[in-house]
C-alpha cells in the first residue's frame, strides 16, 4: 500500500471528502487513503448496522479511522443533496451496475449549489477512452464515458481515474483467467502474451486518487496512474514468477478467436472479467505507451513521485511469503 511521504504529496488545506460506494471493492482503499491522509472523510452508506458481519467490521474500521457514517442511498435524492451540501471533494466508486446511474449523482451536485469542487466519477479501471473493447466490457466503458460528457455538460470540475489492472484480480492468479485460479504445472497465456499491462495494488489506487482529488493540477484532467516498474507483459511477469519460486510452467496459448468464443459463451460476471482481460492481455489497453496529453491528462507517479506504490516485485513477494496463493 502507497505511503505518501512528505508534505509535497498533499494539499496543505484539508477539504471534506465524501465517498459514495465506499463499502465497495475500490471504495473501501478510498476511504481509508483519505482518512489517512488527514480529509474529513464521509462516507454515504444504506445501512449503518449492516447484518453482514464483514460489512459491519468493515464500517467499524472506518469509525476507527475517525470517517463519518452518513445514511443515505444514490437513489434518494434528498439524502444525496444533503450529502454533497457538506463535501468539498465528491468521489463516486460505485460498481458496474450503477455507472449510468451517476447521473443522480450529477443532479445532486448541481442543486447543491456549487459548494463541491471536484468530482471523480467511478472508473479505476482500463482508459475507456480507447476503443476496441468487446461486450459486455465494451457497454461498461460507453457508459463511463457518458458520465465524463454530462459532468463536462454541466461544468463540474473532475478528474476521472484510470488505473489500469486491479493487481488484487490478476497477480493472485499470476495473470491466468482461464481458469481464474493460480497455475500449477502449466499456465494459460491470452494472445502472444506481449502486450504489456500495468498493474495497480488497490491501496495505491485510494492513495493516488485522494492526492488528485484535491490538487489543482488534475482538474478536468484524467489522473493516470502507471509506472514503468508495474508495466509487465503476461510473458514477463509468468517469467518473473518462475525466478522467484523457483519452478517452471508451460506456456498454453490462447488465440484471440478462442478467447472471443470464451467471452460469448460465457454468463456473467465471467463473461466481462474475460471481455476485460481480452481488451488488457490482448489489446493492450491497461498499458503505459500511450503518450499522455497534458491538457487533458496527467500521470500519477510524475504528480507525486515521494509516494510509494507496491511493485509488481512487491505483490509477488508478499504472496510467496503467505498462504494467498498455492505454489506452482
Amino acid at each position: 500500500m502507497a505511503s505518501a511521504g512528505g508534505e509535497e504529496t498533499t494539499t496543505k488545506k484539508k477539504l471534506r471528502i465524501l465517498v459514495v460506494g465506499g463499502t465497495g471493492y475500490i471504495g473501501k482503499h478510498v476511504v481509508a487513503a483519505s482518512a489517512r491522509l488527514g480529509h474529513p472523510t464521509t462516507a454515504l452508506v444504506r445501512d449503518l448496522a449492516p447484518s453482514v458481519p464483514a460489512k459491519a467490521q468493515l464500517l467499524q474500521s472506518f469509525r476507527d479511522a475517525g470517517v463519518t457514517l452518513l445514511q443515505g442511498d444514490l437513489y434518494e435524492h434528498a439524502s444525496l443533496v444533503r450529502a454533497v451540501g457538506d463535501a468539498d471533494v465528491v468521489i463516486s466508486t460505485v460498481g458496474a451496475r450503477q455507472i449510468a446511474d451517476q447521473t443522480k449523482l450529477i443532479a445532486a451536485i448541481k442543486e447543491a449549489g456549487g459548494s463541491v469542487r471536484r468530482f471523480v466519477p467511478s472508473e479505476f479501471g482500463l482508459d475507456v477512452g480507447r476503443s476496441g473493447a468487446v461486450e459486455p466490457a465494451k457497454s461498461i466503458f460507453d457508459k463511463k464515458v457518458t458520465i465524463r460528457h454530462a459532468v463536462e455538460a454541466e461544468g463540474i470540475p473532475y478528474t476521472p481515474v484510470v488505473a489500469n489492472y486491479f493487481a488484487g484480480y490478476a497477480l493472485p492468479t499470476i495473470g491466468q483467467m482461464l481458469p481464474l485460479a493460480p497455475p500449477m504445472e502449466s499456465v494459460v497465456i491470452l494472445g502472444d502474451g506481449r502486450a504489456k499491462v500495468v498493474f495497480m495494488e488497490e491501496g495505491d489506487i485510494g492513495t493516488y486518487t485522494v492526492l488528485a482529488a484535491v490538487d489543482p493540477r488534475a482538474e478536468n484532467k484524467a489522473l493516470y496512474i502507471r509506472p514503468a516498474a508495474n508495466a509487465l507483459s503476461h510473458e514477463e511477469l509468468v517469467a518473473l514468477w518462475e525466478k522467484k519460486s523457483g519452478k517452471t510452467l508451460r506456456r498454453v496459448y490462447v488465440p484471440e478467436h478462442d478467447l472471443l468464443n470464451k467471452i460469448h459463451e460465457a454468463v456473467m460476471p465471467m463473461s466481462i472479467v474475460l471481455a476485460k482481460a481480452h481488451a488488457a492481455f490482448i489489446k493492450g489497453y491497461a498499458g503505459n505507451d500511450v503518450e499522455v496529453d497534458p491538457a487533458s491528462g496527467v500521470e500519477a507517479t510524475e504528480l507525486y513521485p515521494d509516494v510509494q506504490y507496491t511493485t509488481v516485485d512487491d505483490y509477488l513477494n508478499r504472496l510467496l511469503s503467505s498462504s494467498a496463493i498455492i505454489t506452482v
